[in-house]
């Protein structure tokens, strides 16, 4: 026997289709975690990896996590055998006099993120984490959630954070200044962009924050409080769900993109939201479906340690696309998806029969994301204009690359003088020394034109590029004109594919095309007539930069332009079909000429994400 690390994985082999599967599911996740409570229950330390956060709070990330799908469970007749263990946790890190405490909140800090998982679980199972504690510990909890509620929130989906602590204070019939929850409730409005959309601040990025943190939150609020505000948050949830469900494919999985995708199966707490919400945005057979699958898309993958802990990563274990704010406890925040667990069996959400996803046929434009997204054989690839994260660590790949997928996610690089290293799928590579390079980090302008998205970016000042991206399924097609004042060297990527051993796999490099075949994967890339020739490369991209498999082919085409213009004309193909090569391969589709690109900006509309706030017409 060789040992699998996917059969540590606590779903395998769970069917992920019932309510009590998912009950399973829950417990099974939550139990390699036991081992690792403190002897006074109130820190959860996993490891010895680090989030740029002290390690009290890491502590307290462990501990608070798992509450997002432990009360639900509870309050839905679940049986949770340890929450004696929560009680006396909290009753310790919240007592300034105990080794355990979990130190006060001092300013903008990691602790006013947990602490809305306390806020919900104190809202909806007072009997388990209130009730059981002395009035001593009552005081001390709430001095502790009153004192972090006097700080300022960051200016994004933690405003949530303080409005969920104050519905458990309100719940529990303390008194506080609400006036300070109406002010938040205010500015998260401000947020929102039109047709379900937010944004996560003031940001120009729009990604998962939307539906497992923003839709999420305003959801539990709209079941635990009834106003106007709560009407809003469920009519939103309704106009959001018929673009979001774009973003899953058939097999469950959904499009990789954006920052802390170490959450994983978080993904699925919009779904899961809706059915403790009581909101039928799409039949709820669907809705059910969206969210089982998506469980089940995880449950073959080696995403746990050993011991059953998940792991920081996505596809597997890889701290190098982690955000600096990912401790060890941070996965657990996928969570989220057992929200539903709080409804009964009877509930239409686990009543109805699940339902396959009806995937639109023609691509599908999305204008405040920036996306036109295309839906295939086992994938669903989500063209983008490029958006804008300059703060999280690879934040450029993980925001503006062309396109993104749910089978084969997206590379980040692992050194920037890599040139000739560098994964670079879905990307266009600049380099002026060989050595270093740049990619697109920011635009200019994005706009969208029917089903054609595009950009105008800069990898240097004095370097000018416009991207066009249109489908032409089951190809996408790129057209870049640039403008340079010196030669550059290029390169230019497709998707990943999972890459197997003993060089099994079968690779065609030539003028103007790469291809690779791998067990089940094509992917390709070909040159469509640019103004210089280009050498196709089937590129053996370095291990551990893909978040779905370790190791990855990239088919790329690589050349040097020369100073002036430039026009490169590619086409790009990937399929969970490795006949392609005799098939689509050989009937590639045809580029636009840059005039024709041109005259669509007389019907271009901006894209939201790279919008100013409050402009949205």
């Amino acid at each position: 026997m060789i040992f699998d690390p996917a059969s540590r994985n606590p779903l395998a082999g769970n069917p992920l289709a019932s309510r009590s599967d998912m009950q399973r599911a829950l417990t099974d996740l939550f139990d390699p975690l036991l081992p690792y409570f403190s002897t006074g229950n109130a820190r959860v330390r996993l490891d010895a990896s680090a989030g740029h956060f002290d390690r009290a709070a890491a502590d307290l990330e462990g501990f608070a996590r798992p509450l997002w799908g432990l009360a639900p469970f509870a309050t839905g007749g679940g049986d949770f055998a340890f929450w004696h263990r929560y009680a006396e946790g909290i009753a310790n890190g919240t007592d300034p006099k105990h080794p355990e405490y979990w130190g006060a909140v001092k300013g903008r800090d990691q602790r006013m993120v947990e602490l809305a998982a306390l806020g919900f679980a104190l809202a909806l199972v007072p009997e388990k984490l209130w009730d059981p504690l002395p009035l001593s510990a009552k005081d001390n909890l709430v001095a502790y959630l009153k004192h972090a509620r006097r700080f300022d929130y960051a200016d994004n989906n933690w405003k949530f954070f303080r409005v969920l602590v104050d519905i458990a204070l309100d719940r529990l019939g303390v008194d506080y200044d609400r006036s300070l929850t109406e002010t938040y409730l205010e500015e998260l409005d401000g947020f929102y962009i039109a047709d379900g959309w937010y944004r996560d601040g003031n940001v120009r990025r729009i990604d998962h924050y939307v539906p497992f943190a923003i839709h999420f939150y305003g959801l539990i609020y709209s079941r635990l409080v009834e106003d106007d505000r709560a009407r809003r948050y469920r009519e939103r949830a309704v106009l959001f769900a018929t673009d979001f469900r774009h973003w899953f494919a058939e097999d469950g999985a959904t499009i990789a993109f954006g920052r802390s995708l170490t959450y994983r199966f978080a993904c699925a707490g919009f779904w899961s939201a809706l059915a403790f919400a009581d909101v039928e945005a799409l039949p709820w057979g669907e809705i059910k479906g969206l969210c089982l699958r998506h469980l089940r898309w995880w449950a073959d993958k080696p995403m746990a340690h050993s011991d059953g802990v998940l792991s920081i990563g996505y596809g597997y274990p890889n701290l190098l696309m982690s955000e600096s704010y990912n401790s060890a406890g941070s996965p657990y925040w996928a969570f989220k998806s057992f929200l539903a667990l709080a409804v009964s069996e009877t509930h239409p959400f686990w009543a109805s029969e699940e339902k396959p996803l009806s995937s639109a046929r023609e691509p599908v434009p999305l204008r405040h994301p920036g996306m036109v997204v295309m839906h295939g054989k086992g994938d669903v690839v989500a063209l983008s204009s490029g958006q804008q994260n300059l703060q999280q660590r690879f934040g450029t790949e993980k925001y503006a690359k062309f396109a993104y997928s749910a089978r084969y996610g997206f590379s980040v690089e692992c050194d920037e003088r890599g040139f000739h290293s560098g994964a670079f799928d879905s990307t266009l590579a600049f380099s002026d020394d060989g050595l270093h390079y740049r990619v697109r980090e920011t635009n200019a302008e994005a706009t969208l034109a029917g089903n054609v998205l595009f950009s105008r970016w800069s990898p240097w000042p004095d370097v000018t590029v416009e991207t066009w991206l249109m489908p032409a399924g089951p190809w996408h097609i790129r057209v870049h004109r640039i403008v340079t004042p010196r030669p550059l060297e290029t390169a230019e990527g497709g998707f990943a594919i999972a890459r197997r051993d003993f060089e099994m796999d079968t690779l065609s490099s030539a003028v103007g095309a790469a291809h690779a075949i791998g067990e089940e994967d094509f992917t390709g890339i070909l040159d469509l007539g640019s103004t210089i020739a280009r050498d196709g490369i089937a590129h053996k991209a370095p291990p551990n930069t893909n978040l779905v498999v370790a190791k990855t082919l990239v088919p790329q085409l690589r050349g040097t332009i020369p100073a002036g213009e430039t026009i490169l004309r590619t086409a790009v193909l990937a399929a969970r079909d490795t006949t392609t090569i005799a098939g689509d391969w050989l009937n590639p589709p045809s580029a636009p000429a840059v005039h024709e690109l041109v005259a669509l900006s007389a019907s271009a509309v901006v894209v939201s994400a790279m919008d100013a706030p409050g402009h949205i017409p």
